[in-house]
């Protein structure tokens, strides 16, 4: 793993093969909802189990290859601190949304942060936004107004409406933030965010819900997404993020509430309102449409 990151190999690196990399970390997101929806503790329980896990494994594999470059860390210490913190509410906020909203819903929610991130990428990252790109933006915009419409007119949780908007907005912080680190390598940052959302879990754990008591039934399900929904899948969502441009990264991301949209409705038998689908389908449909437009 350390040899994938090295800086040689970045050089040589076509860029579709970091594409490629950040598409399956999305892909491994996308699974998330259903991980969750077999687990009995809280939603911070949940993500506690999931940053004490992945931070472990990463912080081994970093010790194991050679240990943590502190000139480095140091002058990106600030993002990699608020980077954590972010991390560890925006997961709190987005697993509380998938327990009290639904899964398909809230991650399209919650993909409303990439598109923060496209308004503002010509001020942040001095990217140009093309006709194109505002055209995606809209269609994306418009699409989420008529999720969160649908949900606030019908009987679906206002509380689960606030906090999926709540983890969009953290989702947006997290990506502007690790796109200011670009010295820490990878796998070391991976490992130390996840190790920071640990602390903050913790903390945020003891005061409101106190540590987990899995039962014997959730260990399966704590392991998966622990080890390979975050260790495996935030150590790839890395390698693609320092590489490929934000907007980019923020278009590509699309690819997780596609696949929770299809997963959730065959394995938790999820639906959606005709409006809801609308909504969707004008959501991804404008990512899409931005990210091709990009590519010619």
């Amino acid at each position: 793993m350390n040899r994938f990151l090295e800086k040689a190999d970045r050089e040589t690196r076509p860029r579709s093969f970091y594409t490629g990399v950040y598409l399956l970390s999305m892909l491994i997101f996308g699974t998330n909802g259903l991980l969750v929806a077999r687990i009995s503790v809280s939603a911070s329980q949940i993500v506690f189990m999931r940053t004490l896990l992945g931070g472990s494994a990463l912080t081994l594999q970093v010790l194991l290859g050679g240990g943590f470059d502190r000139k480095d860390i140091r002058r990106e210490l600030v993002p990699l601190l608020l980077g954590g913190s972010a991390l560890g509410f925006n997961w709190i906020t987005l697993f509380e949304a998938y327990r009290v909203l639904n899964v398909s819903l809230s991650t399209l929610i919650y993909y409303a942060g990439p598109i923060l991130i496209l308004l503002f990428s010509p001020i942040l990252f001095h990217e140009k936004l093309t006709a194109q790109k505002l055209s995606a933006i809209a269609a994306v915009g418009i699409g989420l107004v008529l999720i969160s419409g649908s949900i606030a007119m019908s009987n679906m949780s206002l509380k689960g409406l606030f906090t999926a908007c709540l983890s969009a907005v953290l989702y947006a912080a997290l990506i502007a933030i690790n796109k200011r680190i670009s010295r820490t390598g990878s796998l070391q940052t991976a490992a130390i965010e996840l190790d920071v959302a640990f602390v903050v879990v913790l903390f945020y754990a003891l005061v409101t819900v106190g540590l987990p008591q899995p039962e014997k039934t959730d260990w399966l399900w704590l392991v998966l997404i622990g080890l390979v929904n975050t260790a495996l899948a935030y150590f790839l969502y890395f390698t693609g993020l320092q590489i490929l441009p934000a907007q980019s990264v923020a278009l590509l991301s699309y690819a997780d509430p596609v696949s929770a949209l299809f997963l959730s409705a065959f394995f938790l038998h999820e639906s959606m309102t005709g409006l809801q689908m609308l909504g969707a389908a004008l959501l991804l449909g404008g990512a899409l449409w931005g990210e091709l437009q990009r590519q010619r």
